[in-house]
């Protein structure tokens, strides 16, 4: 089992399996849009800009569980990251990522990465190109913290 076993539903309401993204270095993200770290999104899409020709390719995912910072519906959630951060990576709908009902997907990534719960919005966890997850960054590292490590995934 790898992440390209996981189904997710994107903000256009469609059901995808994330093996749409298999050969792709798939960077996952927890967002919200009322939050300190928001201006991260800035951050998120330079990169992906950059490398998505490489194959890099942003998945990111809202979520309403810390201090309720994401309380908007899916809509209302990406017109703010498309208007706000020129967001066009690719959003899906606001999950839980922590918890009893927390989102298959982040049930997964959290056991795989050592068990510790989700710490706050924009976790980000580095997918290899056969979905094997090569790293978990705090909420707290800037996006171009971890370009150098998107460049050496995307290399191989």
């Amino acid at each position: 089992m790898n992440v390209h076993d996981f189904k997710e539903t994107t903000m256009a309401g469609e059901e995808i399996t994330l093996d749409t993204f298999k050969g792709k270095v798939i960077l996952i993200v927890n967002t919200a849009s009322k939050c300190g770290l928001t201006p991260q999104l800035e951050g998120l899409e330079k990169l992906y800009e950059t490398y998505q020709n490489e194959g890099l390719e942003i998945l990111g995912f809202p979520c309403n569980q810390f201090l309720r910072q994401d309380p908007g519906t899916n809509e209302e959630i990406l017109a703010f990251c498309e208007r706000n951060y020129g967001v066009t990576f690719p959003m899906f709908q606001k999950i839980k990522v922590n918890g009893k009902e927390a989102d298959p997907l982040y049930k997964y990534l959290v056991k795989e990465t050592g068990g510790k719960k989700i710490e706050w919005n924009f976790a980000k966890f580095l997918v290899d190109r056969d979905g094997n997850i090569v790293e978990r960054f705090s909420s707290k590292t800037k996006p171009e913290a971890i370009e150098a490590t998107i460049q050496t995934a995307l290399a191989k």
